[in-house]
């Protein structure tokens, strides 16, 4: 099946030139989200960010598709070209020198929204970086599940260098690498090498090449794919929940909820059945492909093996 293309249009930066991006949807589920202004280094500026939270808005009202399209099951995020983003566009930065207190309120509304959409997008959400991923592009990469890269990749928070702060990313970054680390990557400006971003969560994992980097990504969605989509997206909110939510009675209350709401739920129900029956739960089952009954039977046979080899 051809993948499915989400229109994101084209529209023009200050200097008249193409800001884009790309968004594709495999018949998994799996959309492909890439920055795509490599002659600019994927840099932001304001057009970039809308069509992005315009696209992630349009993905998430295809988790549960009404058109007989694949439900979307996780979202890749990658950049083209040499580098994931050097962070905002000079051009665009430019442009705000002049602009009146208010506009720059305004104009950092739009990607602090644009982070919150895509730190609370409800299905797994995972980032391939390789080269630069400077300023705003790590606020991108703390809002994501699983960030893999390259042991080339480099992150930098470098806004003091030009008299601004990582102030809209800010809760993102310290949540994700903590206090101590943010504190010294956010006032010294100096380079996080892959070696670094792992030590301070920035990045899961590191591998040698993109070509191994593509293997490790697809190997993650394989890993996701297995699971229940709504068990995952209950996942994430616990996540969030526990994050802002101190440890207490109400929460130990709110937790036993979520469990016995999810033992009871139809995925759960499914989930729990097809253990104890030994077999593959419907959602691994892959009804958008051509696929005849035998291939499916010894499909399913295969991850039945698999299952268990892991338990």
């Amino acid at each position: 099946m051809p993948s499915i293309s989400v229109t994101t249009g084209k529209t023009s930066d200050a200097n008249g030139t193409d800001a884009h991006i790309r968004c594709d949807i495999d018949d998994r589920g799996v959309a492909t989200l890439t920055l795509d202004r490599p002659d600019k280094h994927n840099a932001f500026n304001a057009q970039t960010i809308n069509q992005l939270l315009v696209t992630l808005k349009q993905l998430k009202g295809m988790i549960v598709p009404d058109d007989g399209t694949p439900p979307l099951r996780v979202l890749l995020l990658q950049a083209s070209g040499k580098h994931f983003s050097a962070g905002a566009d000079l051009s665009w930065m430019q442009s705000m020198v002049s602009a009146t207190q208010e506009e720059n309120y305004q104009d950092a509304l739009q990607l602090a929204a644009l982070l919150h959409t895509l730190d609370t997008f409800p299905v797994p959400t995972v980032a391939r970086v390789q080269g630069n991923a400077y300023g705003g592009a790590i606020g991108l990469l703390c809002c994501c599940d699983v960030v893999l890269a390259t042991a080339s990749a480099q992150c930098c928070l470098s806004e003091v260098k030009i008299g601004l702060a990582p102030a809209t990313i800010s809760p993102y970054v310290c949540r994700v690498m903590g206090q101590r680390h943010a504190r010294r990557f956010m006032l010294t400006a100096e380079p996080i090498d892959s070696e670094l971003a792992l030590t301070t969560s920035l990045f899961h994992r590191v591998l040698p090449d993109e070509a191994s980097l593509d293997i490790a990504i697809q190997d993650t969605i394989a890993h996701l794919l297995r699971n229940s989509p709504d068990a995952m997206q209950i996942s994430k909110s616990l996540c969030h929940l526990c994050d802002s939510t101190p440890l207490s009675e109400a929460l130990r209350q709110e937790t036993a909820r979520i469990i016995a709401a999810v033992r009871a739920s139809p995925q759960g129900q499914e989930g729990l059945n097809a253990f104890l029956n030994k077999r593959v739960p419907h959602w691994q089952n892959k009804p958008y492909r051509n696929d005849t009954s035998e291939d499916n039977n010894k499909a399913n046979e295969q991850n039945n093996h698999k299952d268990m080899d892991d338990e």
